[in-house]
């Protein structure tokens, strides 16, 4: 079973994630048995048989988004998710740092929010300022480390909201 960080322990990763081969649409693509994360064409071609499979079924729904995916799209959907995961196809695409910061503080979401795809022991302290409290990374035992590369950060984030002279003025 593939291991993941999250919550800065090692553990299982149960999770299925759902791409769509060529010949798969949103509509027809066959939904695995156990815990999914589907991208969000097939949330929004199949949203009422997905929440019905999770409530009938007692299987854990997550939806994933690609970094062109808008956030706002599942705004008021939020409750329905036990994980949000973001894609990062490449290392060097920035745009899923600014969709966590968008789910956790415009739509404050609070459940779990995974980074995977090209995510590598460098990004990860910078992934958790803006929110992801997840990673799927090769060999997370040795990358779980990177989260403490850094003892203190000046600027406010998601995960602090104060910047360090506000904090230092209140200790």
């Amino acid at each position: 079973m593939a291991k993941l960080i999250k919550n800065r322990d090692i553990v299982e990763d149960n999770w299925k994630v759902l791409t769509l081969a060529a010949n798969d649409t949103p509509e027809t693509v066959k939904l695995p048995v156990g815990p999914l994360l589907v991208p969000l064409s097939v949330w929004r071609a199949r949203r009422a048989e997905l929440v019905r499979r999770e409530w009938e079924q007692h299987d854990p729904l997550g939806v994933w988004l690609a970094p062109e995916d808008d956030p706002a799209d599942i705004a008021a959907d939020l409750d329905d998710f036990s994980v949000i995961a973001i894609h990062f196809p490449l290392a060097a695409d920035g745009r899923g740092y600014s969709i966590a910061t968008l789910l956790r503080t415009r739509f404050g979401y609070r459940g779990e929010l995974r980074a995977f795809g090209d995510v590598g022991r460098d990004h990860l302290h910078y992934l958790h300022r803006v929110g992801f409290d997840a990673f799927v990374v090769k060999q997370p035992e040795l990358a779980i480390a990177s989260l403490d590369d850094f003892s203190e950060a000046y600027q406010a984030a998601a995960n602090q909201p104060l910047p360090l002279f506000r904090r230092t003025l209140t200790a």
